[in-house]
Order: C-alpha cells, then sequence, then structure tokens
C-alpha cells in the first residue's frame, strides 16, 4: 500500500495520516496561477475529493482523459484493477480536500450497510466507480472547518478524524423518501439550472431572500417544483439550506477579525444581535463570542 508525493509545486499540498490506509490532504493554490500537482495512489484506495473553491482539472492516461471539478462539488473515484494517480491542474486561488481510505478500512465503516453504498454490493466489489455530487451546506461547514484549522496542534489528529467521519457521513446520507433513480430534476436540465439559479439568488440576497413564492415567479418554476427539486439536489428546504449557508459566512466572517459580532449578524441577515447570536448557537453549539475566543 504505497502512496507517493513527488514533483509538486511548494506549498500547495498538506497531508496527514489519520491512521494507517486513512489520509486527509489538503490543496491550497494561492497563486495567481494555475498549478499542477502529481501525487501516486495505488488500486487500494477510494478516493474523495471536494473542491471547496476554484476549480480543478484530474488527469488521466497521461493526459489522454480529463475530469473537471468545480466549486461546490465532490467527486468520488474507485477502480480496484489498476492504480489511479492524481495528475491536478488546480487553477488560482482554488482549494480542494481529499480523503484517501483502503478499501479494507472503508469496509470496515460500512460492513452492515454494503447494500447502500452500490460499489460495496455483492458483485460490485471489484468493480471500478465513479460519480460526482454537489456539496450541501453542510458537507461545507465541514470541509472550510478542515480547511482553516486552528486549534492547538496536539489535537490536531483527534480533529481531523472525527471531521473526516462527519464528511463521510454526510456524503453518504440521503433523505429517507429520496428516490435519485426517480427525480425529475436531476434528469431535466432546464430544471436543474433553475433550481441553481434559485440557490444563487437566495445566496447573492441572503441578508433580505426572496419569499418562496417571490423565488419561484423569478426563476419560472411552479413553487412545487421548486420545493421539492431543490431538497432533492441539494439535500434540504431552500431557508434550512440558506440558514446553514449563512451561519458558515458568518463563521468565516468573525475568524477572519475583520468584523465584530454586531456587524456579522447585520451582513447575514439578523437586524438584532440577539436573534444572531441564537441562531448562531443552534447551529455550532456555543456564541459568537466564545467561539472567537476559541480561535486566540
Amino acid at each position: 500500500m504505497e502512496i507517493e508525493l513527488k514533483n509538486n509545486a511548494p506549498g500547495i499540498l498538506e497531508e496527514t495520516l489519520i491512521e494507517e490506509g486513512f489520509l486527509i490532504l489538503k490543496f491550497q493554490n494561492e497563486t495567481n496561477e494555475s498549478q499542477g500537482v502529481i501525487r501516486e495512489i495505488d488500486s487500494s484506495f477510494i478516493q474523495f475529493h471536494f473542491c471547496i473553491k476554484g476549480a480543478v482539472k484530474f488527469g488521466f492516461n497521461n493526459g489522454s482523459y480529463a475530469i473537471n471539478l468545480s466549486e461546490e462539488n465532490s467527486l468520488l473515484l474507485y477502480n480496484p484493477q489498476r492504480d489511479l494517480p492524481m495528475n491536478l491542474a488546480m487553477e488560482k486561488d482554488s482549494w480542494l480536500i481529499t480523503i484517501l481510505i483502503s478499501i479494507k478500512k472503508f469496509h470496515s465503516l460500512f460492513s452492515k450497510e454494503a447494500d447502500y453504498i452500490p460499489f460495496l454490493g455483492e458483485g460490485n466489489r471489484d468493480k471500478k466507480y465513479y460519480t460526482d455530487a454537489i456539496l450541501s451546506p453542510s458537507m461545507a461547514v465541514v470541509l472550510n472547518q478542515i480547511m482553516n484549522y486552528s486549534l492547538h496542534p496536539s489535537i490536531k489528529l483527534l480533529y481531523f478524524k472525527g471531521k473526516a467521519y462527519e464528511l463521510l457521513s454526510l456524503y453518504f446520507n440521503r433523505p429517507e423518501d429520496a428516490n435519485i433513480e426517480q427525480c425529475p430534476f436531476l434528469v431535466d436540465e432546464e430544471n436543474v439550472l433553475k433550481i441553481k439559479k434559485a440557490k444563487e439568488i437566495i445566496i447573492t440576497k441572503m441578508a433580505e431572500p426572496p419569499t418562496l413564492q417571490e423565488l419561484s415567479k423569478e426563476i419560472g418554476l411552479p413553487l412545487k417544483k421548486l420545493k421539492d427539486g431543490f431538497k432533492q439536489i441539494y439535500g434540504e428546504p431552500v431557508y434550512a439550506f440558506l440558514f446553514d449557508y449563512k451561519m458558515e459566512v458568518a463563521r468565516q466572517l468573525l475568524a477572519s477579525g475583520s468584523h465584530n459580532v454586531n456587524e456579522v449578524g447585520l451582513k447575514v441577515g439578523y437586524s438584532t444581535a440577539s436573534h444572531f447570536i441564537a441562531a448562531f448557537k443552534k447551529k455550532f453549539g456555543t456564541t459568537p463570542k466564545k467561539y472567537v475566543m476559541s480561535l486566540s
């Protein structure tokens, strides 16, 4: 089980070995030009790639084939028949988090749920597997926590291990009533584009978001299709998604130290500090002030 690093631009990759057969890789291209990263990974590993910011191109077969991974999307790769080395072209100002986990370790996590995870089911265990998906707001929170880790170095392994398990749990979570194969929104490209437009609208207007009826009218999709489609694509109802997004924006603003609690609350749409504090505590289990203090 050999994993070797070579020929990388300096400062791009930070690697953390959680335990045997389980690693987290953080890629940050903060330069103003595209950067290449090459990493050997053998066939015993499943690869989970999460693009938080910017875009990344994965090259295969000496450049004869490529997969593009854009911001707020994930990519799962597994091929037990051959090694799948990472040959990345990272756009400027791009962030990528990768979890590498051996199939042996992965089986131990899901051994009782093999039928739930498609490539673990009988008959599929020796087949290659590839899928892409949109990041949910909950996953984005965990990914940003990993990327912006600022706690004491002595607890880093424990923290990363917990966050990696949380991320995998969120990745494989699905609503009880979700039926992806019958979801009309995932096969109707026009509807998918309208739902994505709805997401962009509520993010842009997060301080004063439109009502669902107004949003439905603006994107040209019936209210029921908007509500059902949004939940099926993003895993949450519209306003639950927006709440998670606003809280993550608030967390990042507080962590930057550039705004006080009142200013952050106003930026994400809370007219009173008390309402913002209550919302932040509901999401993160602590107050904004205590969160800021924990960073110092």
